[in-house]
């Protein structure tokens, strides 16, 4: 090899490891940064909260100083607070059972739609589980809007609804989410018929979770089912008899039937009966309102829109805190209490603890 050619090879090796060289690497990292993912635990723990007054209008305009996070009755230093929207990654579970089908599908699929072109923000993220005889995941998650809507259209309504494994699969994937906030939305008109999975696996599996939940329970006494094509019956077989009901440390309730009453902390709820129907709105409460969501009851399919504009409008307007929790990963559930300086008719909701994973 030449003298030329030899010092031609070192100075290319020398441009090669330059820190210089290395900058349209990084300029694209900076370009396209990934995005601070807030995760729930000890070092950092996220706080979601909704703030009303008591006509239930949102209270806005608040800062970091109005507000008092305790964490087992310490106060603590709030070191993240955000009060304009968060953008969100929002799961979507909605009931595609036989007792859905007809106008109740049409006003959710409606309703849905609008959340998902007019109501969420460009930098969201969603994902669609059906909740039928068994959990069905139909789109992982997407910003594309579209490929959901298709997926809502093409949507059969037939046969159970497993709504708690429905909710079981879905929590963790929300939890994947790559926004600060994370959520899910269910919608049902019914209960529980096919499930493994009870109530208290679900507040225990809330519990691990930053997510929020929030739950749409059509209960509609007495409505009658209208068929969207000319008053035809869909050829789809709709049950008609009834399905155990599994409660966990007990035997199977039927529907139409009050279960026995557990004692305290045993997630018994009220039932609202509706023939073969029977929504336990109690124990839906339970769930959301330990994750900072809740639940709406709607009494006509009609209703729906309404309800989810509500429940995106609170998403966008929610206030959004973080801090550095000072326990060890224990293993053990913290409890968390949101408070508000000078103003005593205020309502906060916000998750009420956490669990410190090991």
């Amino acid at each position: 090899m030449s003298r030329t050619r030899r010092a031609a090879l070192l100075v290319l090796a020398v441009l090669l490891v330059l820190p210089g060289s290395r900058r349209p690497a990084a300029r694209q990292a900076a370009a396209d940064p990934a995005p601070q993912v807030f995760r729930s635990g000890v070092e950092l723990v996220n706080v979601t909260v909704t703030v009303s007054d008591p006509r239930g209008r949102f209270v806005s305009g608040l800062r970091q100083d109005d507000f008092v996070v305790l964490e087992d009755g310490v106060p603590q230093e709030v070191s993240y607070f955000a009060a304009e929207r968060v953008p969100v990654s929002l799961g979507l579970a909605i009931d595609t059972s036989g007792s859905m089908a007809g106008e109740r599908m049409e006003a959710a699929r409606e309703a849905l739609d609008r959340f998902l072109h007019r109501l969420l923000g460009p930098d969201d993220e969603v994902f669609l589980y059906r909740i039928a005889e068994r959990p069905h995941l139909l789109q992982s998650w997407t910003r594309n809007r579209d490929e959901v809507g298709r997926a809502l259209r093409w949507i059969v309504p037939r046969g159970g609804t497993a709504l708690y494994d429905t909710v079981a699969e879905a929590l963790p994937l929300a939890q994947e989410g790559s926004r600060r906030k994370r959520a899910l939305l269910v919608l049902s008109d019914g209960n529980d018929t096919t499930s493994i999975a009870g109530p208290r696996e679900l507040r225990r599996l809330v519990r691990e979770r930053d997510v929020l939940v929030y739950a749409i329970a059509i209960d509609a006494p007495g409505e009658e089912t209208r068929w969207p094509t000319g008053g035809q019956r869909p050829r789809f077989p709709v049950p008609r008899i009834p399905t155990p009901f599994p409660m966990p440390g007990g035997p199977p309730q039927w529907p139409g039937v009050p279960p026995p009453d557990p004692g305290p902390g045993g997630g018994g709820g009220r039932v609202l009966n509706r023939g073969a129907e029977r929504a336990d709105i109690d124990a839906l409460r339970e769930l959301t309102d330990a994750s900072g969501g809740r639940t709406e009851i709607v009494r006509a399919a009609a209703d729906l829109g309404p309800v989810t504009t509500g429940i995106a409008d609170e998403l966008s307007r929610q206030y959004f805190l973080a801090y550095a929790s000072p326990q060890l990963r224990d293993g053990r559930w913290h409890d968390i209490v949101v408070r508000l300086r000078g103003c005593d008719d205020c309502i906060v909701r916000a998750r009420r603890g956490y669990l410190a994973t090991r």
